[in-house]
């Protein structure tokens, strides 16, 4: 039969106590009434702010736009097939922002700068807001250095410079990514940082471009 002590009682009932946190986490939580084509109207988040990155239950994130008075409209930042009406919502209290480092040259990265190559995770010790103001006009360096595409006809008669913005416009299969392509292939070398940013893409052809990259 057990021997019951009662200083060994009182001992671990007073460690108990030192041990009990009284913390407490206050969350702004709320309800997905309607989802659908990428948007989610949520009921409840009252002091959510514009661009506030939100987290759903089912761990997809997304981005505060319209602040309506019954309701909020999301922008979700993943296909959020698992989203329901009556799913929780909570306020991570943190504007939109996406880490930024040198980690991130040579690597392919979703809208919420998650690395999506298979090549693990990518440290950075810094961030930035993604609604971040640009520049002004006086602050920026004029445009005196000339960045050659590699092709003659346009290096020729369309000359562009390192800072300078142009269009690519032209109807579907015209070659206006191969364009793009090639002018980032012919920057090896030359130290300067190429961003290739695919909007509405299918996967098939950003793969092809990333895999055209890669192998040169």
């Amino acid at each position: 039969m057990v021997t019951i002590h009662a200083d060994e009682i009182s001992k671990i009932i007073c460690e108990r106590i030192e041990q009990y946190n009284t913390e407490i986490k206050i969350v702004n939580t709320g309800t997905v009434l309607q989802v659908g084509d990428g948007i989610a109207r949520i009921y409840g988040l009252d002091e959510v702010m514009a661009g506030e990155l939100v987290e759903f239950e089912e761990s997809t994130v997304g981005i505060t736009l319209n602040l309506e008075s019954k309701n909020v409209g999301v922008v979700l930042m993943g296909d959020g097939l698992m989203i329901q009406e009556g799913s929780s919502v909570k306020a991570t209290g943190r504007i939109s922002q996406i880490p930024v480092s040198e980690g991130y040259l040579g690597r392919v990265v979703n809208s919420l700068a998650k690395p999506i190559d298979g090549r693990g995770e990518i440290s950075a010790s810094e961030s930035r807001l993604i609604e971040s103001p640009a520049p002004g006009i006086i602050s920026r360096r004029s445009v005196y250095e000339p960045l050659q595409t590699g092709l003659i006809a346009i290096d020729y008669m369309i000359p562009i410079g390192h800072g300078q913005r142009e269009l690519i416009i032209g109807d579907r299969q015209t070659g206006k990514i191969a364009v793009a392509t090639d002018t980032i292939l012919n920057q090896q070398g030359q130290n300067v940082v190429c961003v290739y940013v695919a909007i509405g893409q299918k996967a098939s052809s950003v793969a092809q471009v990333v895999t055209s990259l890669q192998e040169r």
